[in-house]
């Protein structure tokens, strides 16, 4: 009988000496190495569009917005990802000892795919709900103008609201005044394909 091997782990310690030098990033997690996925031009398109959108609202304010090459330590799980976009207070929370990694977003959003939904909406929530100053969390799909979005109310205790269609506006809720975002604008640079008319049984 064949047995598969087992994954080989790493320490973090090992994990972040790897990733210094690597051109392609990755997580860590659970003592593991998971090289990330590369991103549609959909997914591109739309990233770019919202940390335009936030740089706009959040001008002059005490606010730094990352995009997918920051990387994010979450202490609690000694885990590492890279955040397709993510909101963090100034000054900037460093993980200690170094001045690459930041521990403190408070506003953070990630483009959806095929390959990465479920683990976006699941364990990665779950691992992100573990940072104390997180507040409000965004899903975005890119083949249809939706977007999910969770905003803390309490400890353990989040909210959570649907957005769908292009005539939709809400509200980011994580500053002092809230920041209208329409969908319009969000999904401005992409052409969604028609769907294909179900085909028609002949009498």
């Amino acid at each position: 009988m064949v047995t598969a091997a087992e994954p080989q782990t790493f320490t973090a310690q090992e994990y972040l000496a790897q990733e210094v030098h690597s051109h392609l990033r990755h997580e860590y997690r659970n003592s593991k190495i998971i090289p990330m996925t590369g991103g549609t031009p959909a997914h591109n398109e739309i990233t770019a569009t919202l940390i335009f959108l936030l740089k706009l609202a959040l001008r002059e304010q005490p606010y730094s917005i990352f995009v997918s090459d920051q990387r994010l330590w979450i202490p609690e799980r000694n885990q590492y990802t890279y955040p397709d976009i993510m909101v963090t207070p100034r000054p900037i929370a460093l993980q200690p000892g170094r001045k690459d990694t930041v521990t403190s977003p408070i506003l953070i959003a990630e483009v959806l795919s095929q390959s990465t939904r479920a683990y976006d909406r699941d364990q990665k929530f779950a691992a992100y709900r573990r940072i104390a100053s997180f507040r409000e969390y965004l899903l975005i799909e890119q083949d249809q103008p939706k977007v999910e979005q969770y905003v803390k109310q309490a400890e353990h205790q989040w909210l959570f609201t649907e957005h769908q269609g292009l005539e939709t506006t809400f509200s980011l809720q994580s500053f002092d005044s809230p920041i209208p975002l329409a969908l319009s604008e969000l999904y401005e640079a992409i052409n969604f394909q028609p769907e294909e008319p179900a085909p028609v049984d002949p009498d």
